[in-house]
């Protein structure tokens, strides 16, 4: 099955990445058939995928070299666990894995389980925040669901953040811990923020399915996250918010009433200058109605946030993506 692998020039340095790190410290566990079941529940998993899961399992500790590059991707994620910016890479796979590949990094993730909480309980965290943290899993596999049909991993590489204490579900927001780089460093620290490039910073995002993004919950989940970072994380100094995205396109302004939620969440930010101005109309599209490959004249308008997304596009507009800063 390497083949339809090495056959892609990205794929192929893939593999070889992994090659290059040596031989796997251990083999990847996973539970058996008839443990899978609850731990993929206690990861959000939708019960509809369950049976696939479990089914898929047998297949791929069948497969000699699937098992062993479940080993080197295991291996290589969990190798620096806790580290910013470690990990390695979790590609798509190509179509001719079939349902194998799409669910691959579903068992990665699965075999890291072990890892992943231990971490968390060295570094004291509660379990509420853990638990909500790692069921982002299961999230991401409904959104591949509504988009594709079936059990999946649109992104496979982000929960890889989840996976390695990188990033926390802290009530309705997303924290990643990251870094200030030259652009945004640069732009806070020639507002007068303390913070600039090479600082740590707290990258914000926003998860669907998680109900309004009111100001009220936004300000309680950066309330919580003040608190969190500064116990469990005492020696990363963490006092600047980040985000980068569509929803803080300054275009949003001229489509949805001042007093929404995603206009006052705009409004939190300070615009850094100097990224590139290049369209990103896939993203609005994926975030607000599931499917970044829907067409544009057949996206329905429910909602306001509908209607400002597909009139936009349908009028010849596009939306890009906006970088923002705050002080925490």
């Amino acid at each position: 099955m390497l083949e339809a692998l090495r056959s892609d020039t990205s794929l192929r340095a893939w593999l070889e990445e992994l090659e290059s790190a040596g031989p796997p410290r251990a083999e990847a566990e996973l539970p058996d058939a008839d443990g899978l079941p609850e731990v993929l529940l206690d990861l959000g998993v939708p019960h509809e995928d369950i049976n696939t899961l479990v089914a898929l399992r047998a297949r791929l500790l069948a497969e000699p070299e699937v098992r062993l590059l479940l080993d080197r991707c295991v291996d290589a994620l969990v190798r620096d666990m806790g580290t910013v910016g470690g990990g390695g890479r979790q590609p798509v796979l190509p179509e001719a894995w079939g349902e194998l590949g799409r669910c691959f990094f579903v068992f990665v993730y699965v075999a890291a389980l072990p890892h992943v909480r231990a971490h968390h309980r060295e570094r004291g965290i509660p379990a509420d925040i853990s638990r909500h943290t790692l069921a982002d899993l299961g999230r991401h596999i409904a959104v591949h669901r509504g988009a594709r049909g079936g059990p999946g991993l649109l992104v496979p590489g982000w929960l890889g953040l989840h996976f390695r204490g990188e990033l926390y579900q802290i009530g309705r927001l997303q924290f990643q811990r990251a870094v200030l780089g030259e652009r945004m460093g640069g732009a806070a620290a020639a507002a007068g923020h303390w913070a600039g490039p090479g600082d740590p910073c707290l990258n914000l995002h926003i998860a669907a399915f998680r109900g309004p993004l009111s100001p009220e919950a936004c300000d309680r989940s950066l309330a919580l996250a003040r608190r969190f970072f500064a116990r469990h994380y005492p020696e990363e100094r963490y006092e600047t918010a980040v985000c980068h995205s569509w929803l803080l396109d300054p275009q949003l302004k001229e489509h949805l009433p001042a007093d929404t939620n995603i206009v006052r969440f705009q409004e939190r930010f300070h615009l850094a200058e100097g990224y590139g101005r290049e369209p990103e109309d896939g993203d609005p599209v994926a975030f607000v109605f599931g499917d970044r490959e829907l067409p544009v004249a057949a996206l329905p308008g429910r909602t306001a946030v509908e209607r400002a997304v597909g009139d936009h596009l349908r009028a010849g507009g596009h939306w890009y993506t906006g970088h923002g800063w705050f002080p925490l």
